[in-house]
């Protein structure tokens, strides 16, 4: 039995690249199904992506992140692969990405992006980009190279055990994240990234959506390594306590200061070391759950 493989494409005002997208997915994935899921699209998008042939379905709560939570629910196969429905990305490596996956036995395959023409990828974007690559790095030890690339072919295991709680573009963030902590084997391969095609624009704001990823990293670093996030805030009272108790000469306006600090130590320790151990168990929920999925294997389904 051939490997079933789906091709998932979240829009938003697309009608510029989309057919184009369609018809692309088509050509290097002839058996692929090819889903589009429009959000709210002011243009005709959906249109134009059912003239193509895609499978048009519509997604009302708005943000890349409600969709992706939507497209991993509804839809069945052995293989996704996720793109932007802009034509920036090169789907003619989509083939040897899958081809990765299933011969490398991976979960998930990213597709990191090497510029084929200057206006494709813009500073602000490039630098915000490295940057909050560079913090996930150092607060999860994960060490992708573009965690920001919309281009992705992921498992069903893995797509079936993710539960996105992102809204919007902070969903990259929440799927490397959720790669790192629950130690899934993932891989990279570098693909062409091109510009917009005229008429096309970019829907993400580099100051108003960098901030949210900011605070999405932050908010995954007090639930995914609670104990660590909890520890910080500890080891902050202590030394607040420490100032306050030993290198000044305190008096009785002091006094709360240094009480109320040595509570947080305590409060916040104990938090980390409770929370820590609610998501050893969550993850061993995730993991059981990820092993009733079978690896989609060409051997084994010829």
């Amino acid at each position: 039995m051939p490997i079933q493989v789906a091709v998932l494409i979240p829009c938003y005002n697309e009608a510029a690249a989309i057919g184009a997208v369609v018809q692309k997915a088509k050509e290097v994935l002839p058996d692929a199904k090819i889903y589009v899921y429009d959000n709210n699209s002011k243009d005709n998008t959906a249109e134009i992506a059912a003239r193509a042939g895609a499978i048009v379905r519509f997604v009302g709560l708005q943000g890349k992140g409600n969709v992706v939570r939507r497209m991993f629910a509804d839809i069945e196969a052995d293989v996704y692969v996720m793109t932007d429905g802009d034509m920036t990305y090169d789907l003619d490596a989509v083939p040897g990405l899958i081809d990765t996956l299933i011969s490398k036995q991976k979960d998930i395959v990213v597709g990191t992006r090497k510029e084929q023409q200057q206006e494709a990828y813009r500073f602000g974007h490039r630098f915000g980009n490295w940057l909050l690559t560079f913090l996930v790095r150092i607060l999860f030890g994960i060490k992708q190279t573009d965690m920001l690339s919309g281009l992705r072919v992921f498992s069903k295991r893995f797509v079936k055990t993710f539960s996105a709680r992102s809204k919007g573009f902070e969903i990259e963030t929440e799927l490397n994240v959720f790669t790192s902590m629950n130690k899934l084997p993932y891989a990279e391969v570098e693909t062409n990234y091109f510009a917009r095609p005229e008429g096309s624009f970019s829907k993400l704001s580099t100051i108003k959506d960098g901030f949210k990823i900011l605070f999405m990293i932050l908010r995954l670093f007090r639930t995914e390594r609670p104990l660590a996030f909890y520890s910080l805030l500890a080891l902050f009272c202590a030394a607040a306590t420490f100032l306050f108790a030993i290198l000044d000469v305190y008096d009785s306006f002091d006094f709360p200061f240094v009480f109320y600090a040595f509570i947080g130590f305590w409060f916040f320790l104990l938090c980390g070391v409770f929370a820590n151990g609610q998501i050893k168990n969550q993850r061993e929920s995730i993991r059981l759950a990820y092993l009733s999925y079978p690896f989609a294997d060409t051997d084994d389904n010829c």
